[in-house]
């Protein structure tokens, strides 16, 4: 599986801001408006960031050698789940971001200027969770074959040499 690409995350999030920008203008022109967004959707969506960076950096270390052993299953579920991150980001900038351009016209307004200052704070957290599922699909990337720095090098070198010292005998 490949990387998330930046300008696929760039075409999700504006995407889904204009279809998002169209559904809340035709639910506002029936009379009805979207509720501010409250603040816990802003902690969930930071703490999943955290979490999906913290599940990263686990793979990091593994990588660097700082970590003992890793199970591979485990790695290809943060890959995963750094993806999923990535995108759910840029779904979610997207459709905040469409609630702060339907906010835009009637910033005079107190309580629509309140639901777009919301919104575009739900835009920052969950610009972060994109960017924290980019980093963690960094963090889990494998080293190119024959990279000195990858964890077990040594045991493998000297495995090899054992081998090539057995074979000589």
């Amino acid at each position: 599986m490949r990387r998330t690409s930046v300008r696929t995350l760039l075409l999700v999030a504006v995407v889904t801001a204009v279809v998002g920008w169209l559904v809340v203008r035709f639910v506002e022109g029936r009379g009805t408006y979207l509720p501010a967004v409250p603040w816990v959707v802003d902690v969930a969506i930071v703490a999943l960031a955290a979490g999906v960076f913290w599940a990263g950096w686990v793979v990091r270390a593994y990588q660097k050698g700082r970590r003992p052993g890793l199970d591979p299953i485990r790695a290809a579920r943060t890959f995963v789940l750094a993806k999923a991150a990535a995108l759910t980001g840029a779904l979610l900038t997207g459709w905040y971001g469409a609630q702060v351009l339907a906010a835009v016209p009637d910033l005079a307004i107190e309580a629509r200027r309140d639901r777009a200052v919301a919104a575009g704070i739900a835009v920052a957290c969950a610009v972060v969770l994109a960017g924290a599922g980019l980093l963690a699909e960094r963090f889990c990337q494998l080293p190119p074959p024959g990279d000195e720095d990858e964890p077990g090098a040594e045991r493998r070198r000297a495995a090899e040499a054992d081998g090539e010292a057995g074979a000589s005998a």
